[in-house]
């Protein structure tokens, strides 16, 4: 094959001679989108290529991304540029503010397991029926963060409270940005007939405020309104058993003329509050199960079962024996309340 001569004493390759946009026959055509380069048979694909010419530009990792994240959520908040629902549900607030401070506790502290995540729907309407304790509601939070976290939908569970959590200064405020509400019928009917998760923790106070001594020993599910609830609507009832809360801050008193003064249903007494001050209010690092049991079905009952105390009774009594009996079994599956 004959060259040609160029300057400097190097030959240039035959291929270098032939017109531009022509290739050689039997050739591969440029590659969709890339460009030819006059002179050449090669078609130069406009897509930087690791180790090429053009570097690719990293993601944002780290304390970038995260800037970036806090940029945008102030950007979003000055515009209006998020959306709250007739209850007061700010998702926008609730993913960038209220969860990652809770998936912490979450994940490092409370090394928190789940089980049986699959029996929450993932459309449609469901009531979490759960235990309550712990002296301070830490185990509502960490089942809220449970369902949003690691179920296949990522699904918002909308918590029923007091109305002390509501007429608190600050804490209400957030608390209805968190998607949560009053623990009334009318509230729960219309959430799960508008098909959301909802939680309640029937033993309310007397849950999270008994003493260490009764831990795991579940207290009365008052008069069965969630069950009332579920009927009405037909939705299925899902028990869920919390084993780690009770040892977060165990109670070991209660100064009853405090509690009166403040107005709260009970001021705690732990091995660390009020003895420690501040550093009190630090949880201790439990080692934490929630398992979410088999849904019961409420369908299947005739239309007006909500108005019968025998079938709500009877309902409200299965859901509570079924958590009981859970706990018993999570408590020997954990071992060691702290070392899990």
């Amino acid at each position: 094959m004959a060259s040609t001569e160029v300057p400097g004493g190097r030959q240039a390759h035959p291929a270098a001679r032939r017109p531009a946009g022509r290739r050689p026959a039997g050739g591969e055509p440029p590659a969709p989108g890339g460009r030819a380069v006059p002179g050449s048979a090669v078609a130069v694909s406009p897509v930087p290529v690791s180790g090429g010419p053009f570097p690719a530009v990293p993601a944002e990792t780290g304390w970038r991304r995260g800037l970036a994240g806090s940029l945008a959520f102030v950007r979003r908040r000055m515009t209006g540029d998020y959306t709250v629902d007739e209850f007061g549900y700010d998702p926008d607030f609730t993913d960038t503010v209220l969860v990652p401070p809770l998936k912490l506790l979450y994940d490092k502290w409370f090394r928190i397991e789940t089980v049986g995540m699959e029996n929450i729907p993932d459309t449609g309407g469901a009531l979490l029926v759960a235990n309550h304790s712990g002296t301070v509601a830490i185990d509502a939070l960490m089942t809220a963060v449970a369902v949003r976290e690691h179920h296949p939908r990522r699904r918002p569970l909308r918590m029923l409270g007091a109305d002390l959590v509501f007429q608190t200064p600050f804490l209400g405020p957030i608390t209805r940005k968190a998607g949560n509400t009053l623990a009334c019928n009318p509230d729960a009917e219309r959430l799960l007939s508008s098909g959301e998760l909802v939680s309640v923790f029937p033993e309310g106070f007397k849950g999270v405020g008994k003493p260490y001594s009764q831990r795991y020993k579940l207290q009365r599910f008052g008069r069965g309104g969630f069950v009332t609830a579920a009927l009405r609507t037909g939705m299925p009832i899902i028990p869920v058993s919390i084993v780690g809360a009770e040892e977060i801050y165990p109670l070991i008193g209660n100064i009853k003329p405090l509690a009166r003064a403040l107005g709260f249903p009970y001021f705690p007494v732990t091995p660390t509050f009020p003895l420690l001050g501040p550093l009190g209010v630090i949880p201790l690092p439990s080692k934490w199960i929630i398992e979410f049991g088999e849904p019961i079905p409420t369908d299947i009952y005739p239309e007006n079962a909500s108005d019968d105390p025998m079938v709500v009774f009877n309902l409200t009594d299965r859901v509570r024996e079924t958590i009981q009996q859970t706990l018993y079994r999570l408590l020997l599956r954990r071992g060691h309340p702290f070392l899990g």
